[in-house]
């Protein structure tokens, strides 16, 4: 068992279920594929979140086919108001989860990728927010305009300054200074969406933490789950 090392948290996620079967499963599967990823002697080293968002892509969707074949991924998948996500993750067959059938045709995961640092100063906080210009990735899970018909969702940060620590404490008072005061982003922050059971894997320079969200978006019930899976690049 590597080591694993608890950082930071501030209360613990209690309300409603964890996800699980396919779901859980696949969140755990791109978790241990993170730092193989990085690793990864044909990969091109990159430092753009888009071209870092397709080759995880690519990585993710060859190694499911032996290793999750339940799974397939695919890069840039349409979702509310013509916005795009990074990449989702759809059943291979069709199969029910929570209630509801899904097919190769729509995805029951869908991951959202994010720089950390973000790549210029008037997009610091954009890992959280984006304010006016909705680019934030937290912020479109609430607004819905991604994995608005999910439960649980996934980012994926690519720590490319500073370390776990340091972005834990940042994003977190971002969104605690959301919070306390009136945001001009469309969303209703709560000081309880924090990240929580933040943990740091110091061999694989890896971390993982979650949070919940409430979402401010007509005809959406429900929180949503989002897992935040990071690793230093």
């Amino acid at each position: 068992m590597k080591p694993k090392r608890a950082i930071t948290s501030h209360g613990r996620i209690a309300r409603g279920p964890a996800p699980g079967g396919l779901v859980s499963s696949t969140i755990d599967f791109v978790e241990r594929q993170l730092p193989k990823w990085r690793d990864d002697s044909d990969r091109t080293a990159e430092t753009s979140e888009p071209k870092l968002n397709s080759q995880l892509c690519k990585f993710l969707d060859v190694r499911a086919r032996n290793e999750f074949p339940m799974a397939h991924f695919h890069h840039e998948e349409s979702q509310a108001k013509r916005r795009r996500i990074d990449i989702s993750a759809s059943p291979t067959e069709p199969t029910p989860i929570e209630g509801k059938t899904y097919t190769i045709y729509n995805p029951f995961l869908v991951i959202e990728g994010k720089r950390l640092p973000a790549p210029s100063s008037d997009r610091e906080r954009e890992y959280v927010t984006g304010f006016a210009h909705r680019t934030g990735g937290i912020q479109r899970f609430k607004l819905g305009l991604h994995g608005g018909a999910l439960g649980t969702a996934v980012m994926v940060g690519y720590i490319q300054a500073n370390g776990a620590q340091h972005w834990w404490t940042r994003i977190n008072a971002w969104i605690g200074e959301l919070a306390n005061s009136k945001s001009a982003d469309g969303c209703n922050w709560k000081s309880i969406e924090m990240l929580v059971d933040c943990r740091e894997e110091s061999t694989t320079r890896t971390a993982h933490a979650k949070s919940r969200h409430g979402r401010n978006a007509e005809g959406i019930v429900g929180d949503l789950l989002l897992f935040h899976l990071w690793i230093a690049m």
